[in-house]
């Protein structure tokens, strides 16, 4: 493995958004037009906070993933967090997420 890989979170972060993909959704709301859901996966022995925001453009069904370092054991915590996360992600850069 490389030293970038190694300093960038390399093969590791790869396996979190393959895990993110295959999660269930636990939660899921409508916000400014774009669909949130809350993805929440088990990673070493608790949940990891991840999310899907989706919104149609054009047409074309858009989606953008998310993973954050936030964990717990509880999946109802992280559930929240992800909706919240995901608001503030819509918030920040709106359209823009899916250039």
């Amino acid at each position: 493995m490389s030293i970038l890989s190694r300093l960038f979170g390399g093969k590791a972060k790869e396996a979190a958004v393959t895990a993110a993909s295959e999660a269930k959704t636990t939660g899921q709301i409508d916000y400014k037009g774009f669909t949130i859901r809350a993805v929440p996966f088990r990673h070493e022995g608790q949940f990891q906070t991840a999310g899907i925001i989706e919104k149609e453009i054009g047409g074309t069904m858009k989606t953008y993933r998310f993973v954050r370092a936030d964990r717990s054991t509880m999946v109802e915590e992280v559930t929240d967090l992800a909706l919240s996360k995901g608001q503030k992600i819509i918030d920040e850069q709106g359209e823009g997420l899916f250039v």
